[in-house]
């Protein structure tokens, strides 16, 4: 899955730029989520996502926690992984 966007984003940006689309919010909804100001949101998670800068860890874990995905769905460089990882956090009734 070597795409163009693989190759200058991290893949924590990788991870969270398409399970928040897959969720359908905006930059700026997940990052009021996680506690940044409205006004600035959008730009710091646009960074995360291309690669410009990574989220520290209890950033990304916030992050994880919003999105209803455990930490280590974050950094799994195996969609394989990510889909399990996702439908276990499902089943196990951590969704809201």
């Amino acid at each position: 899955m070597a795409g163009k966007d693989s190759h200058s984003t991290s893949i924590v940006g990788r991870r969270l730029k398409e399970l928040r689309e897959d969720l359908g919010w905006s930059q700026e909804k997940i990052g009021v989520a996680i506690g940044i100001d409205e006004s600035s949101s959008r730009a710091r998670i646009s960074r995360y996502e291309l690669g410009v800068h990574e989220p520290p860890v209890p950033t990304a874990r916030l992050i994880a926690s919003a999105m209803e995905v455990p930490l280590a769905y974050m950094y799994c460089e195996d969609d394989r992984v990510t889909e399990v990882l996702a439908s276990s956090q499902q089943t196990s009734g951590l969704t809201r």
